[in-house]
């Protein structure tokens, strides 16, 4: 008979995920990993084969359950342009408050692992697309309801959306305020 396990793989991941979030991929070490994650080196390893499919749980974690708390932000009913600003505005807050400068792990993980780990770009961009959708979805209510020109490109401005979402995020890891930012997110709700 199979001997139980002394931890329960979700919050393992959740913490391996953490881990992940503030040092990057390669930082990462097994060591630190297994400590945080209250598991052996051996155990680590027993337990989810290798660091590279640990990330890729951790990535999937992630996207299961962080990403959607932003997104949240868009469902309210409202003014599109409202909803937008708010999510912006709780990412730039997000982003500058946090004392480590973690950002998002889905653009850290595209900017540290996309031209050498497949599984990982594949995964980054699988968010990236959900993201997107989002913003596709919201454009063509603000189009229906006139809040957007019906005559734009829908899939344009949702795509200009994620990049403007991902600049800011890339721009609060050294953002001294939220000055700036906040005026990025003015201009593009203006010209939207």
């Amino acid at each position: 008979m199979a001997r139980p396990r002394k931890f329960e793989a979700d919050d393992a991941v959740r913490r391996a995920m953490e881990v992940f979030w503030e040092r990057g991929y390669a930082a990462a070490t097994p060591q630190e990993l297994g400590e945080r994650m209250g598991l052996g080196r051996g155990s680590l390893y027993n337990a989810f084969e290798s660091k590279q499919h640990l990330f890729e749980r951790a990535l999937r974690h992630y996207h299961a359950h962080e990403a959607p708390k932003l997104l949240a932000l868009l469902r309210p009913p409202g003014s599109i342009k409202e909803r937008l600003r708010a999510l912006f505005l709780a990412v730039i807050q997000a982003d500058v408050g946090d004392p480590a400068r973690r950002g998002c792990l889905a653009i850290n993980t595209a900017i540290e692992l996309a031209g050498r780990d497949a599984a990982a770009a594949r995964l980054a961009s699988e968010m990236f697309a959900r993201t997107e959708q989002h913003f596709l979805e919201l454009v063509e209510e603000g189009q229906r309801t006139g809040e957007v020109d019906a005559s734009r490109d829908a899939r344009a401005l949702a795509s200009l959306l994620l990049n403007h979402l991902t600049g800011l995020r890339v721009l609060g890891k050294t953002a001294e305020d939220t000055t700036r930012l906040t005026r990025i997110v003015d201009e593009l709700l203006r010209i939207l």
